[in-house]
């Protein structure tokens, strides 16, 4: 049980760590928001959609999906137009904010919880890591041994958006002019870009 919680969570932690959209969009709501309960609600929706997700993984929903591959590449299609447009989304942020006081920038609780959710099942980036990588690796694992693999996978995800959050936070406390943020997000748009193009190539090249 031990091999299967350091694996998990071993697992987990490295493919959450590039950076991506719902990392972006979660630690900015970390650094945008007044108060750090007002954030909650977009790092609740993403820790729950990641652990629908892993769940979906260990109970072998991944050989279903990648068994049929106009499956995978809709996913692919979809999740590319979705890349495309937040990547510009968050460019343009900081263009249409820039002058603006940052309670005006602010996301409700709804949108919060729209984007998280579109950022998650929409995002194939997060899909083929969380089904096909931690569904073929939970193979492996029978029983208790799989219920201790797939906890440890979904601690990561809830302590890490909550790290992640609690990092845009102190930035934002920091960064009073914005400055720092605004360029993070710029870097980000580029790397969400970089990933939708070689969605794109891999669609083209099947």
């Amino acid at each position: 049980m031990i091999e299967a919680f350091i694996h998990g969570t071993a697992l987990a932690f490295g493919l959450i760590l590039p950076l991506g959209v719902q990392n972006v969009f979660i630690f900015n709501q970390g650094a945008t928001q007044k108060r750090f309960l007002r954030a909650a609600p977009a790092i609740i929706t993403a820790s729950i959609c990641d652990t629908i997700l892993i769940l979906l993984a260990v109970t072998g929903v991944s050989i279903i999906i990648f068994r049929f591959e106009w499956l995978t590449n809709l996913i692919f299609i979809i999740g590319f137009c979705f890349l495309i447009y937040m990547g510009w989304s968050i460019f343009r942020s900081d263009a249409e904010n820039e002058g603006k006081q940052q309670k005006n920038v602010q996301l409700t609780a709804k949108r919060q919880i729209i984007f998280a959710t579109s950022a998650s099942f929409l995002n194939p980036h997060a899909i083929i890591d969380t089904i096909g990588v931690i569904g073929f690796n939970s193979l492996s694992y029978k029983g208790n041994e799989l219920v201790i693999f797939a906890l440890s996978c979904i601690s990561v995800s809830w302590i890490w958006f909550f790290g992640l959050a609690i990092a845009g936070r102190i930035l934002g406390k920091v960064d009073t002019t914005g400055k720092l943020i605004k360029r993070f997000n710029q870097v980000s748009a580029f790397i969400i870009w970089g990933i939708a193009v070689y969605i794109g190539i891999k669609v083209i090249g099947d």
